[in-house]
């Protein structure tokens, strides 16, 4: 049996609900499931994350286990941002695809492992990592990042301090030759780092 939200084919029991909620100022209404990633409401996490990223219209941003889509949809429809959103998890990936038509969002989303599908570049890619598949997987994404990233742009990803914050932002500051904790919040921290191909 498959019901781990980084399980590429949860097999779990449907349980749709419908979120109402308030992201970046503006309001929005996600689908959600069983078998996906924080399913009764938007993590903190996740909305700590959101709250410090501020975008430039048109900027390519890759939202990187995006599970129903708050982060990168919100982007979108709020900052004007080119988003890609990608999971593992294909049930993620079709409540993804029906959230950006429910908010009238142009997004790209497709079925990728990590980077396996990605391809071309982007101005920032953010992440939520699914810390439950384990710290493999967390420094896979920021190990890979690098290569999907323009000169200058940059790698956002929040993690609790309990849950690997400390190894993450090593691993940040080894591949990237820096690393900002940007904010903390009860616990979180968002940590960015920023490719300088010169350095």
């Amino acid at each position: 049996m498959t019901n781990m939200y980084y399980d590429e084919n949860p097999d779990s029991l449907h349980d749709i609900h419908e979120l109402n909620v308030t992201l970046l100022g503006f309001p929005f209404t996600f689908l959600t499931d069983s078998g996906v990633f924080s399913k009764k409401m938007i993590d903190f996490g996740s909305q700590v994350l959101l709250n410090t990223l501020h975008f430039n219209k048109g900027e390519r941003v890759l939202d990187l286990g995006c599970g129903y889509g708050p982060l990168g949809i919100s982007l979108a429809k709020v900052q004007e941002v080119e988003a890609t959103l990608v999971d593992i998890n294909n049930r993620a990936i079709d409540l993804a695809q029906k959230n950006a038509r429910q908010n009238q969002v142009d997004v790209t989303i497709f079925q990728s492992n990590i980077y396996e599908n990605v391809r071309g570049s982007f101005n920032h890619i953010i992440s939520n990592p699914p810390i439950r598949a384990g710290k493999k997987v967390v420094h896979e994404i920021i190990e890979k990042s690098i290569d999907f990233l323009d000169d200058q742009g940059d790698l956002t990803i929040v993690i609790q301090k309990k849950q690997g914050a400390p190894s993450a932002k090593e691993k940040m500051a080894n591949v990237f030759g820096n690393v900002d904790i940007i904010k903390k919040d009860k616990g979180y921290y968002i940590l960015r780092s920023t490719k300088h191909e010169n350095s």
